[in-house]
């Protein structure tokens, strides 16, 4: 049965060029431990045909370090939440800039300025909005915001001063959201995005897995995604972090999380599919199969409060893998 699903797999995403539907997803997320490889190889396959050997490498940069007024129940930025994250106050324009100069030292081609907010006040928008100036006219970097839900008047300050993209996850399924965080719904995410397409900016669109969804959630978000086909889909495994209501939350099982790389890349093609966080935790040492099961682009370094791999390391996956880092 396996060797049928996926035969149906393939000749859907390489002889017909089309995404995987929802019941497709759904017999491939049902596949045995022992069918996933064969999987893997097929996902790498499509990436391969549709995005080439070209890989985006992406460095975070946390503005504002915790304080955050919502609860969602996985981040440790939460204010209403006893973790070990001290809070720390907005960066000054000087301070992304360094950033973002060592981000391109670095390697990056892409620097995402991460503010711990339920949404931007003028003082954020306006500091973010400086340095992005300053940034663009400097680097040639793409620039990134995260900066929670967004209004038409947000996205407009934010074109003018030269951003490229904005990451807004839907995290999970419409569903399980409420099970995620409650200060605020799935539907002004939903809507938040929407808005960024609406201004012509880049959507960088995904969400974690391993919070105690479903698979049905699981190919719920994936559909979700196909309907706002945003340009990025970071996939994020659980790190389950002390103090947080999902501090005590199983890490995914590796196969489960590459399968899930996987059904990512057959449902959005031609995403750019970004291994992000929890990698490291989940993954251990399978970083290189990670990379072969779909993905085109990697954060690269430390994630928001949690450490990542050296660079180091991953670059030399990268040359080991075959691909070709994008400037």
């Amino acid at each position: 049965m396996s060797q049928s699903v996926i035969a149906r797999a393939r000749a859907t995403l390489l002889e017909r060029r089309l995404p995987a539907d929802r019941s497709l997803l759904t017999e491939l997320g049902a596949l045995t431990e022992a069918a996933i490889p064969e999987l893997l190889d097929l996902a790498d396959a499509v990436r391969s045909e549709y995005c080439g050997s070209a890989v985006a490498v992406e460095v975070l940069y946390n503005a504002k370090r915790g304080g955050c007024s919502e609860d969602c129940n996985f981040c440790s930025q939460s204010a209403r939440f006893a973790t070990d994250v001290e809070a720390a106050p907005l960066s000054e324009v000087e301070g992304f800039v360094e950033a973002a100069r060592a981000a391109h030292l670095r390697g990056a081609g892409e620097f995402c300025i991460v503010v711990a907010v339920r949404g931007p006040s003028e003082r954020v928008l306006e500091r973010v909005c400086a340095a992005t100036r300053r940034i663009k006219a400097e680097l040639p970097l793409t620039v990134a915001v995260s900066l929670g839900i967004l209004s038409d008047r947000h996205l407009e300050r934010l074109v003018a001063a030269g951003v490229d993209k904005v990451n807004h996850n839907l995290e999970s399924s419409r569903r399980f959201f409420p099970s995620v965080c409650t200060t605020h719904t799935y539907e002004e995410r939903w809507q938040t995005c929407l808005r960024v397409k609406q201004f012509g900016l880049e959507l960088c669109c995904g969400g974690i897995v391993g919070m105690g969804e479903t698979d049905e959630d699981r190919v719920d978000f994936l559909m979700a995604l196909q309907e706002l086909e945003p340009a990025e889909v970071p996939v994020n495994f659980l790190n389950p972090r002390p103090g947080t209501p999902f501090g005590d939350r199983p890490l995914l099982a590796p196969a489960r999380a590459l399968q899930f790389v996987a059904l990512t890349r057959l449902a959005l093609p031609r995403a750019l599919v970004r291994f992000a966080g929890g990698r490291e935790v989940t993954l251990r040492g399978l970083q290189d199969l990670g990379m072969r099961s779909g993905a085109s682009g990697i954060v690269l370094g430390d994630y928001l409060t949690t450490a990542g791999r050296s660079d180091r390391d991953d670059f030399a996956m990268l040359e080991r893998l075959g691909f070709e880092v994008l400037a």
